[in-house]
């Protein structure tokens, strides 16, 4: 799998880890589409499944470089870069664009997941009675998620650590929210917000030498979650990777029929009109996260009036689909130079 790259094609990878990091921070979008249809996809989950028992071995021997380039080294850690500068940088603007802009960026998500759809259907031509079986489970369990009522927060470390294999499902599985999933399961403010403020908070106060800290039991309590969730997120990342490279092996029809299944599914979630529900806390209180923003809870959907808002919203969901065939086109064209 692992190729060579050109400076562009590294730049461009940049700017997709970009792109999948600002899509999995927003429940109902997926950063496993930004893989799929980026063409990264099956690369990303054979370079994850390459972290494995040799991996380990090589990097307790002190064979850094063998370990670098068996992971496909180059590939992950400039995806990942791209992600993490997205969660300071590209998320904290589509944050603005969300609160002040929300019913058009919703209208844009939707039409690139349509487009996404047209993008991965084109290229598949396997149907079957087993693809299609696959397709019609995958819309099913896509349209259901969507109308799951939220759990009750739960600290508990194992159900955290639980949350932290799940809350990665959106980068290997398309289609299937993580973070939607976590506020499904009622803990998306106690791991996403709560937990990231506490951490925060703490490099501020020892930073500043304040080391009192160590003596704030509900602070430790929040650390701890902190760090069981990001163990359990790295743990479910892996193993979802080994899952998914030998399904993808062994009956890559049937997944890829599942994964549009799943896709087609999840436009339940990102559907652009809904009212959003915040958390509040138990005074009656909207809860912030550390932008500022009112944390969600979840959303109720409806069907709009037509109206000049309405039509300006359907412009959004073509510019979308628009943005997708684009970037199709982009890259035929540049498959074709390279040849």
């Amino acid at each position: 799998m692992q190729s060579t790259r050109t400076l562009t094609d590294k730049i461009f990878l940049v700017i997709k880890g970009l792109g999948m990091g600002a899509a999995n921070k927003v429940p109902g979008v997926s950063g496993g589409v930004v893989a799929f249809v980026a063409g990264f996809y099956e690369e990303f989950i054979y370079s994850l499944q390459k972290v494995n028992k040799t991996a380990f071995k090589l990097l307790l021997n002190g064979r850094f470089k063998s370990f670098f380039r068996y992971i496909n080294g180059r590939f992950l850690s400039m995806l990942f870069f791209g992600m993490i500068v997205s969660y300071f940088s590209v998320s904290k603007i589509l944050d603005y664009f969300l609160i002040h802009y929300e019913l058009y960026i919703w209208c844009l998500f939707y039409g690139m997941i349509i487009g996404s759809i047209y993008y991965i259907n084109k290229g598949f031509n396997d149907w079957n009675f087993k693809t299609i079986l696959s397709l019609s489970i995958g819309i099913i369990l896509g349209i259901g998620i969507s109308f799951l009522d939220p759990a009750k927060e739960n600290d508990n470390l194992f159900f955290v650590f639980f949350c932290g294999i799940i809350s990665v499902s959106g980068m290997t599985l398309p289609g299937f929210s993580g973070s939607f999933i976590l506020i499904l399961l009622g803990n998306y403010v106690l791991l996403l917000v709560d937990s990231v403020n506490a951490l925060s908070d703490t490099f501020y106060e020892v930073f500043r030498g304040d080391f009192s800290v160590f003596h704030n039991s509900e602070r430790i309590r929040m650390l701890q979650v902190l760090v069981v969730f990001t163990v359990g997120s790295v743990v479910g990342l892996v193993t979802f990777s080994h899952i998914l490279s030998y399904i993808l092996k062994h009956y890559k029809s049937i997944t890829i029929a599942s994964i549009i299944g799943f896709i087609v599914g999840s436009l339940g979630v990102v559907w652009p009109w809904k009212k959003t529900i915040y958390r509040l806390n138990e005074e009656g209180l909207h809860i912030y996260d550390s932008t500022g923003k009112q944390v969600v809870e979840n959303y109720e959907r409806f069907i709009p009036d037509l109206g000049s808002e309405t039509y300006i919203a359907i412009m959004y969901i073509v510019i979308g689909i628009a943005i997708v065939l684009a970037l199709e086109w982009y890259a035929q064209r540049t498959r074709k130079v390279k040849v």
